[in-house]
């Protein structure tokens, strides 16, 4: 399944068979290489939080687990944000810029390969974001991020979503050693892309935005 460049798609984090986060985003394209997606900044998003609206960084795990859950809409309040879902890849690549739109690093987001989607009017991919993440500099060096919520949700295996420990550092360090290498996608590609003009924030997330999920 591949999605045509400028069709609005819905970039899905999936645990344990519930949404946990949907950002619509504009397909700059789709090839062997894999998907690569636009957040517009003010994006409509939807996390989900605690009946207390609460979301899950918000609590200890162990407090989240026993909760009851509504998923909350609200808007993208960083800067836009390029996103590169490799094909098969147990990871994505983001590229971060500052407010004033200027390349600051990547972050190397680990996560089961996504499963796609596609009802006509909508689409998607979904995935399993597996919480811990790389933050790659400019110059390439690099340092991990949310290791201490990882280990703290590793202790609950029969809630997390996250099954193999090994697996996701492996896949880490196998990243990071082509970011260090400087290597595609770490060489300077798309650090400077400019979306086309009309590629705004929508003004609300699509019908369909919560359909079950494809995992």
């Amino acid at each position: 399944m591949r999605f045509e460049p400028g069709r609005l798609v819905m970039h899905r984090n999936v645990r344990r068979g519930r949404i946990g986060w949907v950002r619509p985003a504009r397909v700059i394209s789709d090839d062997e290489r894999g998907l690569l997606l636009w957040v517009a900044e003010g994006s409509p998003v939807a996390s989900e939080v605690t009946e207390a609206g609460l979301g899950m960084r918000a609590v200890p795990f162990t407090e989240w687990i026993t909760s009851t859950y509504r998923l909350a809409q609200g808007r993208w309040n960083g800067p836009p944000l390029l996103k590169f879902l490799p094909a098969g890849a147990a990871h994505s690549v983001w590229w971060f810029r500052d407010a004033h739109g200027r390349f600051v690093g990547w972050y190397v987001n680990l996560e089961e390969p996504g499963v796609r989607w596609d009802d006509g009017g909508l689409a998607g991919v979904d995935m399993v974001d597996q919480d811990l993440d790389v933050l790659v500099r400019p110059d390439r060096s690099w340092e991990w991020k949310d290791e201490g919520e990882f280990v703290e949700r590793l202790a609950f295996p029969e809630h997390y979503w996250v099954a193999d420990e090994a697996a996701v550092r492996a896949e880490g360090k196998r990243v990071i050693a082509v970011a260090e290498a400087g290597v595609f996608p770490f060489d300077g590609t798309w650090c400077d892309f400019t979306p086309p003009a009309q590629w705004v924030a929508p003004e609300r997330l699509p019908d369909g935005w919560d359909r079950p999920p494809a995992r």
